[in-house]
């Protein structure tokens, strides 16, 4: 009787489920080590989703949950890297807008159509993305001139990039960084600080749809989300002591584990 009213209330399978309370622990500790990783490089959902679908959990109520304790870590590393100045709040503007509306959209596509496609389309992105990390020069320079202006770079990579957070999300950290590195000429460091600004939209957009739809589990979420706020302080403080030789291996780590 006990196993069956936590099964209900926490959504995962009696199959799976022993004892809910180290269920939760679990999660909590997947969701720190993720916090922390995602901080540095994104890819916590590496960790997130996985684990969720272990629990129990439809793959819907996966990516909704999930985006409730990301929500949480991505805030903290945000204001973490914006005390530290790497924020810039004004040319960011259009992108955090473009940004939240392209997430909002895919969240409520995802509920829609499958994900086959993106499946199978994704991982090849996210081989080429590691590849770049590796090989180019170019994450390892200061600030240099932007191919875009703000203005476009918004339009475009908000929005798109805000999509597939939405709709997917895995990797979308590293897209944000490499976007911010390539067309915009920022610094590693710079990139991955301005990263989480646009990731927490993506996420907190997707958040709200997610929860009007009512697929979000909350007593789960908000235990992962203590974990993320744990491990997503302690990544930020780690990215801004070391910057671009510990933020380079672990995107291509990351992305080729994704």
């Amino acid at each position: 009787m006990g196993v069956e009213f936590a099964a209900t209330h926490l959504s995962f399978s009696p199959a799976v489920l022993a004892d809910p309370l180290i269920i939760l622990a679990l999660l909590f500790l997947v969701a720190l080590i993720a916090g922390f990783v995602d901080a540095i490089a994104g890819g916590g959902g590496l960790l997130s989703i996985p684990a969720l679908l272990w629990a129990g959990m439809t793959p819907v109520q996966a990516l909704a949950t999930n985006k409730l304790q990301a929500s949480f870590g991505s805030l903290t590393a945000t204001l973490n890297y914006a005390r530290n100045g790497l924020i810039p709040w004004r040319e960011l503007r259009l992108a955090v807008v473009m940004t939240f509306i392209g997430s909002a959209c895919g969240a409520l596509l995802v509920q829609q159509l499958p994900t086959a496609l993106l499946e199978r389309f994704i991982p090849v992105l996210l081989i080429l993305l590691a590849l770049y990390f590796l090989l180019s020069r170019q994450t390892e320079q200061p600030p240099r001139q932007p191919r875009l202006s703000a203005l476009i770079f918004g339009m475009l990579a908000g929005s798109a990039i805000g999509f597939y957070d939405g709709f997917f999300g895995p990797g979308t950290g590293s897209f944000f960084t490499l976007a911010f590195v390539t067309l915009l000429g920022y610094s590693l460091v710079q990139a991955v600080g301005s990263t989480k600004l646009l990731n927490f939209t993506s996420n907190f957009a997707a958040l709200l749809v997610f929860a009007f739809s009512g697929q979000i589990v909350w007593l789960t979420g908000l235990v992962m989300a203590a974990g993320q706020i744990i491990g997503s302080y302690a990544g930020s403080h780690v990215t801004m002591k070391h910057g671009a030789r510990l933020i380079r291996p672990v995107i291509v780590v990351v992305t080729l584990l994704l």
